[in-house]
């Protein structure tokens, strides 16, 4: 039987940094933490684990990237197409406001690609895990890592390229509506 408190207190901070990478949220990443560990507790009932950093990392990496696709369904269901933002003169947002919205569209880009290719992709460039150590961690092959990788980059790039244009067209559609366009109480929610 493993010894639990040594197991969290050695292997876990590495895979709630992991699951907190993916998700910016506290609260979402003790959830997913607990989860991961169930998980590991379960998996360790029906076989010995080789490697249990590797085992909670995988499993924190699978449960943010179902949290990340939960979130992105929840705001696709409640989204509202009625509201437009109006175009002032103000500078562009400081770089750390850009970097967390790139942050904020990798984590959705990851929660469409297929669970596998995020996994690696999360484990490698975000972990700095080797193929050697994804390897083991998600029992597949190094080749099967490289591919997997590499998939991700080509999905992640596609994805994230297709959200610049539809950022661009945003911007464009703000751009035709001026102050003047938007009457007081002209803005209101529509209810899906």
């Amino acid at each position: 039987m493993p010894d639990w408190k040594e197991i969290l207190s050695r292997d876990g901070p590495a895979a709630w940094r992991t699951a907190y990478r993916l998700l910016g949220n506290r609260a979402n990443t003790d959830e997913c933490f607990q989860e991961a560990c169930l998980a590991a507790l379960k998996v360790s009932r029906r076989e010995v684990a080789q490697n249990w950093q590797g085992l909670l990392r995988r499993l924190a990496v699978a449960r943010s990237v179902d949290r990340l696709r939960v979130r992105k369904r929840a705001r696709l269901q409640t989204s509202t197409s009625g509201l437009h933002q109006v175009q002032d003169g103000s500078p562009p947002p400081p770089q750390d406001v850009e970097d967390a919205e790139l942050a904020s569209e990798l984590r959705l880009a990851l929660g469409r690609i297929a669970p596998k290719q995020a996994e690696a992709f999360c484990l490698h460039c975000i972990e700095d895990c080797s193929y050697q150590e994804i390897a083991q961690s998600l029992r597949i092959s190094i080749d099967a890592v490289g591919l997997l990788i590499h998939r991700a980059r080509k999905h992640l790039r596609e994805l994230l390229a297709g959200s610049d244009a539809f950022r661009a067209e945003a911007e464009s559609k703000a751009a035709s509506i001026t102050k003047a366009d938007v009457a007081p109480g002209s803005l209101r929610k529509e209810h899906s």
